[in-house]
């Protein structure tokens, strides 16, 4: 297996050490994969800068130029939340177009899979509006992209907050299914299991709001009753994972108990369904974890599997949502 890594230093000129969404995030992640005794089988590439056409046939015009003409400066903020940083309008389009590079890379089979090591991250970032940390949303970026190319999409997203920016974008399509796990209520407030979609995307959004506590193995049953069997459904020719940590036991902004291991655990499941997969940062932000969750998924990718020491206790007992899910659900999928 060849997985191919995107990466570059001037994802570091992003940065705001009192955030917890900073530079040293990567760094303490790339230190961890210079440690992992596969190091030697990932091909690193430097990403390339996206065209702002390809920008603004996700955001919205007055968005992209708000970021452009912030960047212009020293840092300011968006919101409370978000900040921008001078030269983040170059910044950030490197950060998709790594993504879009390496997904075109593993979609024309040059390599098997992917992980873009990118910040900053996306999945909060709307239509219309840069927030949650996130200025451009470069899942929904590739997603769209890949999709033109008439390939399904899925995107699966396990970061512990609800991915409300891509939802939002392909609410109303059905060539790229939105799935995520989440912790609710919890910020942005979004994803409730009653959101599945409008129109003719009635049906490919599917959410699962978990309960505060809640790890492993209660996940593991969301899958194996609801994401997988959906999946195997819709037939993606393309997987990209929105690969938040944050969703770690041990993270400072999270509230759910996934072990390290169960990251890796996640991939390979997906890759039964599709194994052209590529995996985008998206949150964790304790810097003793977030390197080994990484490990765990590139391990998965590059068919070097790891067990970590960690454990954690988590709540087990999800009936209750699946049979929700399963109840708004069961008129477009068989469950």
């Amino acid at each position: 297996m060849t997985t191919q890594i995107v990466y570059s230093e001037e994802f570091s000129k992003h940065d705001n050490i009192t955030h917890p969404e900073n530079a040293q995030r990567l760094i303490v992640m790339m230190n961890e994969i210079k440690k992992a005794p596969f190091y030697n089988k990932f091909d690193f590439v430097e990403p390339y800068l996206l065209q702002e056409e390809t920008l603004i046939s996700v955001h919205s015009r007055d968005m992209v130029q708000q970021i452009k003409n912030m960047s212009d400066f020293g840092e300011t903020w968006i919101d409370p939340d978000t900040y921008v940083c001078k030269s983040d309008y170059e910044t950030a389009r490197l950060a998709a177009g790594g993504l879009l590079q390496v997904s075109k890379n593993v979609l024309n089979g040059n390599v098997d899979n992917a992980f873009a090591l990118i910040r900053p991250p996306g999945h909060h970032a709307t239509r219309n509006r840069s927030m949650g940390f996130c200025l451009f949303n470069n899942a929904a970026i590739t997603a769209n992209e890949i999709a033109k190319q008439g390939k399904r999409v899925l995107i699966f997203d396990h970061d512990v907050h609800h991915g409300n920016g891509t939802q939002e974008i392909f609410y109303e399509r059905n060539d790229v299914m939105y799935q995520s796990l989440h912790l609710f209520p919890h910020y942005p407030g979004t994803g409730s299991i009653d959101e599945i979609g409008n129109g003719s995307g009635r049906g490919y959004t599917i959410n699962a709001p978990l309960g505060y506590g809640d790890g492993d193995e209660a996940v593991s049953k969301l899958l194996e009753e609801i994401f997988l069997p959906i999946a195997r459904q819709f037939k993606p020719g393309f997987i990209i994972f929105s690969s938040g940590y944050d969703s770690h036991h041990a993270d400072i902004l999270g509230g759910l108990r996934f072990t390290s291991n169960f990251f890796g655990e996640m991939i390979s499941r997906f890759q039964k369904i599709q194994p052209k997969i590529v995996c985008t940062l998206e949150g964790g932000y304790n810097l003793q974890w977030i390197g080994k969750c990484l490990i765990s998924q590139l391990g998965q990718l590059a068919s070097h599997p790891i067990k970590l020491d960690d454990s954690a206790i988590g709540n087990p007992n999800v009936k209750p949502v699946i049979e929700k899910i399963k109840s708004e659900l069961e008129p477009y999928w068989k469950l």
